[in-house]
């Protein structure tokens, strides 16, 4: 089981997809670290070596991206930055509506409640005499 950047990487995935599960890398940057290391990106985590493990630690350094908890602090930061000076951003966040454009008439159900309106059968209904 390798352990990088805090992360347990799940020993059954390829090592290309394994290190999207750390906070930060996607595909792309997981591609590049592969390439900078020299490794197959076909191997499984659990079949891989240690001396691969710390090549990939010490890419992610030379790299000098954030990562995991630290990346998630400066996001959280950022937005408690934009609800303090009440931008627009901010209100929707505080909210909890969509920040970034999405329409709400008909999407976001699940923050808004699953309340659908409608305007009946539009058919009447016969009185009992």
């Amino acid at each position: 089981m390798a352990r990088i950047a805090g992360v347990t990487l799940p020993a059954q995935k390829r090592i290309d997809i394994a290190l999207t599960y750390i906070h930060g890398i996607g595909r792309i940057t997981a591609m590049k670290l592969i390439a900078a290391t020299g490794i197959d990106g076909s191997i499984r985590v659990k079949d891989m070596s240690e001396e691969d493990a710390e090549k990939i630690r010490q890419a992610l350094r030379d790299l000098g991206i954030k990562l995991e908890g630290d990346l998630r602090r400066e996001v959280m930061g950022n937005v408690k930055r934009l609800k303090e000076i009440q931008s627009y951003r901010g209100i929707r966040h505080i909210r909890k509506l969509p920040a970034r454009g999405q329409r709400t008439k008909t999407n976001s159900r699940t923050i808004r409640g699953n309340v659908r309106r409608t305007m009946g059968s539009g058919k009447r209904k016969l009185e009992k005499t």
